[in-house]
């Protein structure tokens, strides 16, 4: 099994880096293989609304210049999703933000790609703002079906330099305890496959408060 996670923060291996180690480490002791992809360094635009994924149905977004159809690719193979960010004015760093917009628009648009993979959310932040930010990381997770994993408190971790996160105590258990969590559901899920049946899926409804 392998978990794909997504590092939103312009720093390489800054607190957010740190965070999703502390949950690798974890799941790699359980046999799950991690892949950190450093989305936060990249110059990705955001979504333009334009439907082109959903008209071609390839599974891949219409825009050029970066790694996004990669990385989408990257999330439909594996068996679980992790996504890190910093905050940034109390919500998700921007370029994290266009990534996922348009990631998630792309799955969504061509059949949802990562519906029953298990995902899970966590943030790094200096003081204030670590809560807003980690439930609008857990918006693209719910809205795509996923199944979450939880941790003995909200999967949010404390510092201010790079590497500070690694002394609070705290929130490395949160961290540690999310991963041990991530891998036993995973673990239950792969294990489940050949004796549960899945749900059926249904198709979306859309709907408006006009009409």
């Amino acid at each position: 099994m392998k978990v794909v996670a997504f590092n939103g923060s312009p720093k390489k291996e800054g607190n957010t880096y740190q965070a999703l180690k502390l949950v690798a480490d974890e799941l790699e002791k359980e046999g799950i293989e991690v892949e950190i992809v450093h989305v936060g360094n990249q110059v990705i635009r955001g979504c333009m609304a334009c439907g082109g994924c959903g008209r071609n149905k390839d599974e891949k977004c219409v825009l050029q210049g970066d790694f996004l159809n990669v990385w989408v690719q990257k999330m439909k193979e594996a068996d679980g999703i992790l996504l890190g960010s910093p905050v940034h004015y109390s919500g998700i760093a921007g370029t994290m933000k266009s990534f996922l917009d348009r990631a998630f628009y792309v799955s969504s648009s061509n059949g949802n790609l990562f519906r029953h993979k298990v995902g899970a959310a966590v943030v790094a932040v200096r003081r204030s703002g670590g809560l807003p930010t980690f439930q609008q990381l857990n918006n693209f997770i719910n809205y795509s079906e996923m199944l979450v994993p939880t941790s003995s408190y909200w999967n949010v971790i404390h510092g201010t330099k790079p590497g500070d996160v690694v002394e609070d105590g705290e929130g490395t258990q949160i961290m540690r305890t999310l991963g041990k969590n991530m891998a036993w559901l995973m673990k239950l899920v792969e294990n489940g496959k050949d004796n549960v049946q899945e749900p059926e899926k249904e198709g979306k409804i859309f709907t408006s408060f006009v009409r």
